[in-house]
């Protein structure tokens, strides 16, 4: 049954593709974390090890988050690793077991991605699809991303003469 909420079919088809586009991104994003958080080695392994473990718990809720809107728009929400592979626009590593600032500058710029994309999701869903709902919801996901991204910076200043 589809929601008499407002928002046309047509144009919460086109939210719901943008939702499982960035429900890829999220997962993968996700996934990386995780994947650090047990392969990270070195001398800040104990707080890098708390820190990517918290970042990949917030990073799972919004995965739920974003399949949940998706839902409520009366959509399906892409579940399978294969389907997240191939909606996702960030880069996996396989095989790589990078060192620890290396990771911290991918998950970075992993975030940044996610960010722009939002960005001009959220604008999108605003403007071309009259859904201020999720315009808001993904502003409110921009800003947690930006704030996750503000401390892997944090991390990564003043590293062998680093700045972003």
């Amino acid at each position: 049954m589809n929601p008499n909420i407002g928002i046309a079919d047509k144009d919460r088809t086109g939210v719901v593709k943008i939702l499982n586009a960035l429900l890829a991104d999220e997962y993968v994003l996700y996934t990386k974390t995780r994947n650090y958080h047990w392969n990270v080695v070195g001398p800040q392994f104990n707080d890098l090890h708390k820190f990517f473990g918290e970042q990949y718990e917030q990073l799972a809720d919004f995965v739920d988050a974003v399949a949940e809107r998706a839902r409520q728009l009366s959509g399906h929400s892409v579940a399978t690793l294969g389907e997240f592979m191939e909606a996702t626009r960030l880069k996996e590593h396989p095989g790589q077991y990078p060192a620890a600032d290396e990771m911290l500058e991918n998950l970075l710029g992993d975030h940044e991605t996610i960010i722009r994309q939002l960005r001009a999701d959220a604008d999108t869903a605003a403007s071309k699809f009259h859904d201020a709902g999720t315009n808001d919801f993904l502003t409110g996901l921009m800003e947690s991303h930006e704030k996750m991204a503000w401390m892997l910076r944090a991390f990564l200043e003043g590293k062998s003469g680093r700045s972003r």
